[in-house]
């Protein structure tokens, strides 16, 4: 389903009451999911295939895990398409990765953003090889210009590698914050439990990173939580979470911050149009907010673990009358310049924080949608 083929009104849609339901609290009901739908075979297989951490901010480009079962050993793949509407072309290969030995081929982490500083001098890995600390740690490459080659792969160190696993990581988009998960068997000390998400940070680009502290209770559980993952603002953090409450094995969660410097608000349950009693893991946005891509075990799809994606919709509907009108407009209007979540529509589903123009252009974007779907049907 492509995106505008969901822009109608949302009241319409049979998925609007179901973020409300089940054991577990739900995200903001100002977006709503659209329908799950498999990337296909191009992408997906009998095999193992994780939804990886490598989506590109034009849409154009998908790196993701994929497993030969039988083994533990996983190769890097690369899905690409001519726009971003358009469907994607088959993935080819883009080198391997072994979870004994480490990665082979450390430069094609280098080919995502989400692996790089915002100058494009700095690109970091997970790896085990030798010269690391134990267990995964977390490598960096850094190059003197944009042209120039990646040197040698260097580890981070303490205070953010340990004797444990570290791994799991994502970047900030201004380069500031790192994000990434302990060691399940052997946690760091003042975690919450099982494996937790924790953040470093440092003042500058290139300058060292500071301790890492804990996410705290409103992000992690005792149970595992993993896989972060921000939006291209820094003020969603998704991963996914297997804590109690949950639908299944592992569910996709959502905490939300105001600003940079502010804290990580109570996560929440991204619900079960997206959320299964099935495993469902490593939740990621695309740059513009409207699409979710996920990995999960839910029936339909080739095998093992597949990479999914649905739509974000935002919520124009304020008050729930069935159509998206002036009334609506009114409304905004009434709570403009506050951080009320239901009329913070834009610039993506999730908002920026603030009611203002740029709520005002997607409500009228979605007006002059409803008008056409009303034309079409006259």
């Amino acid at each position: 389903m492509k995106h505008s083929e969901v822009k109608a009104r949302a009241t319409n849609l049979g998925i609007l009451f179901v973020l409300f339901l089940g054991a577990s609290p739900s995200a903001h009901a100002d977006f709503v999911f659209g329908e799950p739908e498999n990337l296909g075979p191009v992408i997906n297989t009998a095999w193992y295939e994780g939804a990886g951490r490598g989506f590109s901010d034009d849409g154009l480009s998908l790196a993701f895990a994929r497993v030969p079962p039988g083994t533990n050993h996983a190769e890097g793949w690369l899905a690409t398409r001519p726009s971003a509407d358009a469907p994607w072309e088959t993935a080819v290969t883009e080198g391997d990765a072994d979870f004994e030995t480490g990665m082979r081929d450390p430069d094609v982490a280098a080919c995502f953003t989400e692996f790089m500083s915002p100058d494009g001098l700095e690109a970091y890995f997970t790896d085990i090889r030798p010269g690391g600390l134990g267990g995964y740690d977390i490598w960096m490459m850094t190059r003197e210009t944009n042209e120039s080659d990646w040197g040698l792969a260097v580890n981070l160190g303490p205070p953010v590698n340990t004797t444990r696993d570290d791994w799991q990581f994502v970047l900030s988009p201004d380069g500031l914050e790192l994000y990434f998960c302990d060691d399940g068997d052997v946690p760091r000390p003042g975690g919450s439990g099982s494996v937790d998400i924790w953040v470093a940070r440092r003042e500058s680009l290139g300058a060292s990173w500071g301790e890492p502290t804990n996410l705290g209770p409103n992000v992690n559980s005792a149970g595992w939580d993993s896989a972060p993952y921000l939006s291209r603002d820094g003020l969603l953090l998704f991963f996914d979470s297997r804590r109690s409450g949950g639908y299944g094995s592992f569910d996709l969660y959502l905490s939300r911050r105001a600003t940079l410097s502010d804290p990580w608000q109570e996560a929440v349950n991204l619900g079960p149009v997206v959320c299964t009693s099935a495993y469902d893991e490593s939740p990621q946005v695309s740059a513009d907010g409207s699409t979710l891509y996920w990995g999960s075990e839910r029936p339909g799809g080739y095998g093992r673990c597949d990479v999914w994606q649905a739509s974000v919709i935002p919520i124009v509907d304020f008050n729930g009358d069935g159509a998206v009108d002036c009334i609506d407009v009114c409304d905004l209007v009434d709570h403009w310049g506050t951080d009320n979540s239901l009329y913070d529509i834009g610039p993506t589903p999730f908002g920026d924080g603030v009611v203002d123009v740029r709520d005002l252009i997607v409500l009228a974007e979605h007006m002059a949608a409803d008008a056409d779907t009303l034309n079409d049907m006259e």
